[in-house]
Parts: structure tokens; sequence; C-alpha cells
């Protein structure tokens, strides 16, 4: 007789395949991005994204407390910020009256046991549409100038009842910076989820429709990574950590598997992948042309995150998935 390895024994029926299952997904494992704008019972769909919408902070609140019901833990808050808000110091980001400031509040008021993530980057609030200041004379990105105002910003988020920080400029040394302004103003409960390492990516597209947030001129090559890189990926995530980072993400999430895998490999901190707003509309515009079965890919999709080393995943599929793996 053959002595044959037969690894189809392992797969014979759902219930073995169900008790050998490597990782876990659910709807706990779950970040729900959300945009919000000013006015009242005001939806405005983003064409570039189908199914995902700009909400007033009211229809904000009844989104949240649906995704809370589906055991989504986490909503990451995105502002669109009106243009005549903006300047090249992208103030309106540390005003305590600002929509953003009283989102989170009105949020965390209604639903206190959810956790709200906010964004720390200049580009939602920036005339220039930098996650950094701009130098109006030679363009370029002043790292240094810019940690004071991602401070700024980064305390009167706290203070307005933000659970976990996200800073998404790249600036170097920002993570320390801000834990430092944090812990003088005993916001020492604050977490930060770093985005370690967030790469110039084409993916972006979406978002910085919903947001009008692209740069008006020249690119974010000089602070954002070269996708052509994974060592680099690894310094930013030791320095992030050495700064106090609490949770370090890697952005965007599916062409970026490799990069997970690296840092989860040399990291004991938790890891979060963002399933950015270019991979969403894929899966959404395939799926409309019937080329695909969207909700199968979905959530192959969000595996390959968990499969990677994420323990979290930032994706605009939240409800939906949430939903799906709820009934399963």
């Amino acid at each position: 007789m053959l002595n044959i390895s037969r690894p189809r024994r392992n797969r014979k029926t759902p219930a073995i395949r169900n008790l050998i299952r490597e990782t876990s997904l659910t709807s706990h494992d779950l970040i729900a991005p959300l945009f919000v704008i000013e006015g009242k019972n005001l939806r405005e769909p983003i064409h570039s994204m189908p199914g995902i919408s700009r909400l007033s902070i009211d229809l904000l609140i009844q989104e949240c407390r649906e995704l809370q019901a589906l055991g989504v833990p986490c909503v990451s808050l995105f502002p669109a910020i009106e243009e005549k808000l903006k300047d090249a110091r992208a103030t309106e980001a540390y005003n305590p009256q600002g929509l953003y400031q009283r989102a989170i509040r009105e949020v965390k008021s209604a639903l206190p046991e959810l956790l709200i993530m906010t964004d720390v980057a200049l580009d939602p609030y920036s005339s220039e549409g930098h996650d950094g200041l701009v130098d109006p004379k030679s363009g370029e990105i002043l790292n240094d100038a810019t940690l004071e105002v991602l401070a700024k910003m980064s305390l009167v988020q706290a203070k307005s009842g933000s659970d976990i920080l996200g800073p998404s400029d790249m600036m170097d040394g920002r993570i320390g910076f801000i834990r430092d302004a944090l812990d003088e103003e005993n916001l020492v409960n604050t977490s930060i989820m770093s985005y370690a390492a967030k790469y110039a990516s084409a993916f972006y597209g979406p978002f910085r429709d919903a947001l009008g947030s692209a740069p008006k001129k020249g690119d974010k090559k000089t602070y954002q990574m070269d996708y052509a890189n994974v060592r680099e990926a690894l310094r930013e995530a030791y320095l992030d950590e050495s700064e106090g980072a609490d949770i370090l993400m890697v952005k965007p999430g599916l062409p970026y598997l490799d990069v997970i895998k690296t840092i989860r490999d040399n990291t004991t901190l938790p890891m979060a992948a963002y399933n950015v707003s270019g991979e969403y509309a894929m899966v959404k515009a395939a799926a409309e042309k019937g080329w695909i079965d969207g909700d199968k890919v979905m959530i192959e999709m969000l595996w390959s995150f968990k499969r990677a080393g994420s323990d979290m995943i930032l994706t605009y599929f939240a409800k939906e998935a949430a939903r799906l793996l709820n009934n399963h």
C-alpha cells in the first residue's frame, strides 16, 4: 500500500474545516470609516464608492448605532470640510467648535461604548491639499512645523472624545511629538494607531473624491512611502513603536500583504490593515458588471488581511461584511 499523505481528509466536511481553521474573521475585527458633513438629515452618495455616503451628524449617529448593533466595535471618522474653511495653515483642524470636533462629541455622547478613531493629518483642512504645511516659496512639505499643528489637532480631538488617534500624515517624529503632547495634558489613556507604513498609492482616488482633499500641486511622494520598499516599512514601524504607538497600521492593504506580514513577524504590537477606497471601488465595479460575486470576493479579501497578520481591518465593507459574518 502506498504511504500517501491525504490533506483532503481535513477538508471533507464543513465541521472539520471549521475545526482546523487557522485564522478567524468576525465583525469584532472591523473598523468602519465614515464621512461627516455639515447640515441636518443630509446623505450625499459618493459616486466613486457605491453604497458609501457623506453623512450629516444626525445620520452619522444613526449609522454608528447600526454598526454597533452588528458588532462593529469602532468607527473611524473623516470630515468633508467646506472649501471656505480651508487655509494654508489648516487652522480649522484644531477648532474646538468645528464640524469634526462636534461630530466626535455627539457620537460619543450618543454611543459611549463605541470606539471612535480620528484622523490626524492636515489634508482635509488645507487649501494646499497636503498632509503637512507647505513652504510657499519652495513648495517643500515642512516636517517639524507640521508637528506643532498635528499636536494641536490631537489634543482637541482627544478632549472631544476620540479614543484612538490615527496620525496618517507620515511626518517624521510625529508619534513621539503627539504622545508627549497628550501626556503633558494628562490624556494618557488616548491610544495612537500609527499609519506606520502608508504608501504613495494610486488606490486613494475615491477617498480624495469623498473629501476633496487631493493635492493642489505636486504629489505626496516626499512623505508617503515608495511602494517598491519593504525594509523601509519595517524601519518606520520600529520608529513609531519606540515613540509610543499602541497599534501599527499598513495602508493600503491588499497590494501590501507582504508588508503586513513582515511587520507582524517583527513586532508584538497589534496590527491593522486599511482596506482602502480604491480596493473597495474595484470590487464594487466588477460586481456591478457581473464579473465577480461581490460578497464572496469581499469576504475572501478581508480574510487575506487576517491571514497576513492583521488583528483589525479598516474597511468600507464593514457593514456589509458584519451582516454576512453574523449570519454564518
